[in-house]
């Protein structure tokens, strides 16, 4: 949340703010958060950790300086109307799921699926820009005929849904309109993007869909929308660096040169084929990507104003928080390794953080030391020592500065970091939206 005595005259609010990895972005990005929206406790009192304040019953906009309001509570409880023409971004990552498992011949939509909520707001707002982001998944084939639907709903969000209709009838009224003969300022200019996290500086393979809407009566300029959220950062940049003399290894000196080539091994083996498809990233103005950054950055602090992590002692993976480490920096143990939850490895970005694995929030959360194994190495095993991630490493991966401070047990900090949106990957989207805001009103 912003400090006491900031201002800024572009202002936003957000929905299903989680743990905090969004809003946080945004009011990096210049925004003045006006609300904040959250379900869950533990989310809720992380946020209000890092200094939002309960608002109660009574609507208010908070003057610049203020701490940020923050509801919480089921979001279709949530009366908007008072922030009508004060908003200039609305954020969220609503939970979407679609359709009941067993109903997606008939399209039966599933009663947690939040979408409907972000379009009441656009109508009760009516902002002037709009971001969501939501897994990939959504662009599976069973889902995408649904998802196309969204887009459209977000295009169309005052030609609102009969309640009694099922989605595709409505669908098929939104393709029907004519968006010239629909007001501006109801009608929004709708783009999505299919990102990696590790694209944008984050150092973590995370495949999420991002979608931005500008109201219609905006005239934004395309092209800097285009340029403002292209890639910067490469796999194929990654493995130049890692080569001799590439730049990864002098400023990693402390790794054993014999214990770099065993590294460098594993991580060959999760090298994906797309170095060569995502040169076209990086051709809109000429631009060298810089390479991903790495587990091992993370830990370092490389790419960000952080201190090194100290190394967890094997002897202190008991739950306890040590003194002389920095807050939840906490080992645990009863680390496993087994089919299906393959460790992160040092030396590439760390795997997709997930909410929950099977029940167990944070339960892929493995990662392989640059530590050998005492003795001889079990056929099909691994030659370094694992354990689990600490939440404070967690939160690294996903850009959370070390003084952002998680609320609840360990589970539930780990749920919240996995619900959230990258704070680095979330800023180069706010920003976007700031700077071509920024070009509209100069052309006004």
């Amino acid at each position: 949340m912003p400090e006491q005595g900031t201002t800024t005259s572009r202002t936003s609010v957000e929905l299903f703010a989680g743990g905090g990895g969004l809003a946080m972005a945004v009011e990096r990005s210049g925004f003045r958060s006006l609300l904040l929206n959250e379900y869950v406790k533990h989310a809720c009192d992380t946020l209000e950790a890092n200094g939002a304040i309960p608002r109660g019953e009574e609507e208010f906009i908070p003057e610049p300086g203020d701490k940020t309001p923050l509801v919480r509570g089921d979001v279709r409880d949530l009366k908007m109307g008072y922030l009508q023409g004060q908003v200039d971004l609305l954020a969220g990552g609503p939970p979407c799921q679609p359709f009941s498992l067993g109903g997606v011949a008939k399209g039966d939509e599933d009663k947690r699926n939040m979408f409907p909520e972000m379009f009441r707001a656009v109508r009760e707002i009516q902002p002037k820009v709009v971001i969501c982001e939501n897994v990939r998944g959504l662009l599976r084939p069973s889902f995408k005929p649904y998802f196309n639907y969204i887009l459209r709903e977000l295009e169309f969000p005052f030609e609102e849904r009969d309640p009694r209709s099922r989605w595709f009838e409505h669908d098929a009224i939104l393709r029907g309109l004519n968006a010239d003969k629909v007001d501006p300022h109801e009608r929004y200019v709708v783009r999505k993007y299919e990102v990696n996290a590790a694209d944008y500086g984050v150092p973590q393979v995370r495949n999420r869909v991002i979608i931005i809407a500008f109201r219609a009566d905006l005239d934004i300029d395309e092209g800097l929308l285009k340029r403002s959220v292209r890639a910067t950062h490469s796999e194929r940049a990654l493995l130049a660096a890692q080569q001799p003399g590439g730049g990864y290894w002098e400023r990693h000196d402390t790794v054993p040169e014999a214990v770099r080539e065993q590294l460098a091994a594993l991580s060959a083996t999760r090298r994906r084929a797309r170095s060569d498809q995502q040169v076209d990233a990086f051709d809109t103005d000429g631009a060298e990507p810089l390479p991903w950054l790495t587990l091992r950055d993370a830990l370092a602090g490389y790419g960000s104003d952080e201190a090194p992590l100290p190394e967890v002692n094997w002897r202190r993976l008991n739950r306890k928080q040590y003194a002389d480490m920095p807050p939840a920096h906490i080992g645990w143990p009863d680390a496993r390794i087994y089919a299906g939850h393959t460790p992160n490895v040092l030396d590439r970005p760390a795997k997709t953080v997930k909410a929950g694995v099977h029940g167990v929030p944070g339960g892929e959360s493995v990662m392989l030391t640059d530590t050998p194994v005492q003795g001889r190495v079990p056929e099909g095993g691994y030659a370094f020592r694992h354990r689990y991630m600490t939440v404070r490493e967690t939160a690294r991966v996903m850009t959370f500065p070390d003084t952002w401070h998680l609320c609840g047990p360990r589970g539930e900090q780990m749920r919240q970091l996995g619900n959230a949106v990258p704070v680095r990957l979330g800023e180069v989207f706010a920003k976007a939206a700031m700077s071509v805001l920024d070009d509209v009103e100069r052309r006004a």
